[in-house]
């Protein structure tokens, strides 16, 4: 077998087979990008765009179904965390303590836009002390 899921055939479906599927991908707790990989490698939709006028996020934000944080802020604080942790074991890591500095000032930069295009509220911060329960 090639990877190609028998009970859809490798065609695009229409405007609302496509919705369902992100609607169910998302309950599953996928992102919008992992969302867009499945739907191009497994059901043939190379752009969701094309095919339903909007783009995933946009679909799922109309659903009530979008994550509170948007996803690059989120891998970034999921990144911080994790050196976070390894720095409490390792303390010694000069190179990690540098590289926790350049990430948490990119999340920091990103938050200060994200609270601009009003996506986060604006008395949103990071606080490194709390961020492993935003990404739990």
């Amino acid at each position: 077998s090639s990877g190609i899921n028998a009970e859809w055939p490798l065609r695009p479906g229409t405007a609302d087979e496509v919705k369902d599927t992100i609607y169910k991908l998302s309950k599953k707790g996928l992102t919008p990008s992992q969302i867009g990989v499945i739907l191009r490698d497994s059901h043939g939709v190379n752009q969701i765009k094309h095919l339903t006028g909007t783009k995933i996020l946009r679909i799922l934000r109309a659903k009530g179904l979008a994550s509170k944080i948007p996803e690059d802020l989120y891998h970034l604080i999921k990144k911080a965390v994790a050196i976070r942790k390894h720095l409490e074991k390792n303390r010694q890591d000069k190179d990690s303590k540098y590289r926790l500095i350049l990430i948490e000032s990119r999340v920091h930069k990103l938050a200060r836009y994200y609270k601009t295009k009003s996506v986060l509220p604006p008395n949103w911060r990071y606080e490194s002390a709390t961020a492993s329960a935003l990404v739990a």
